[in-house]
């Protein structure tokens, strides 16, 4: 059976050709796209596909008997499930009428491929990577604010401080001047004294 004969095949269960082929096409491309990416498709009861590295190696060249060295390749590889085998062993009989039963797999069971699990630990490192990024700037952005506010509180005291200090200069300056006004006026009056005095003495 080729893919033609597929598609025939289920064309009537799938309610037209145009339909069978795009179901079939579907399902092949996503199963090779995914083998080609490294992860492993596995459909409980008819098999999995999955890739497989295979090492650099001698082989022998069966025409010549020439030994040949090949190169590390990768190749994909189809295992049966166990209800397959079964069917095609003769263990278990198909059913007349309508489709082989698929028995679903348990949860759990199913295995992540190689490819799936290093994107998801990517993702979960891209995750971190980003939480990690928004609490530093979340820390940083509180630093910066709150020695702003010191450096806001240190200026306004310092400002404080000057415009008390000109005041009380101020203040004190009018003081001296009068005191050093009264001083001269002191003077004088001890001069009159000393004179009222002296003219005393004569008479």
């Amino acid at each position: 059976m080729n893919k033609a004969q597929l598609v025939e095949a289920i064309a009537d269960k799938m309610g037209g050709r145009q339909q069978a082929a795009d179901a079939v096409d579907a399902v092949l491309d996503a199963i090779v796209r995914a083998v080609v990416g490294g992860d492993r498709v596995s459909v409980t009861g008819f098999g999995s596909f999955e890739k497989v590295d295979r090492p650099a190696r001698y082989a022998r060249n069966p025409q010549t008997g020439e030994r040949v060295r090949v190169k590390k390749t990768s190749v994909p590889r189809f295992r049966a499930g166990q209800g397959f085998k079964d069917l095609v062993s003769g263990t278990k009989k198909l059913p007349r009428g309508g489709e082989v039963s698929v028995k679903k797999a348990p949860k759990g069971s199913l295995q992540m491929g190689t490819a799936a699990k290093k994107a998801a630990a990517k993702k979960a490192t891209a995750k971190k990577a980003a939480a990690k990024k928004t609490t530093a700037k979340k820390t940083t952005a509180k630093k910066t604010t709150a020695a702003k506010k010191t450096t806001a509180k240190k200026t306004t005291a310092a400002a404080k401080k000057t415009t008390a200090k000109k005041t009380a200069a101020k203040k004190t300056a009018p003081a001296k001047k009068a005191t050093a006004k009264k001083a001269p006026a002191k003077k004088a009056t001890a001069r009159k004294t000393s004179a009222k005095k002296a003219t005393a003495r004569k008479k």
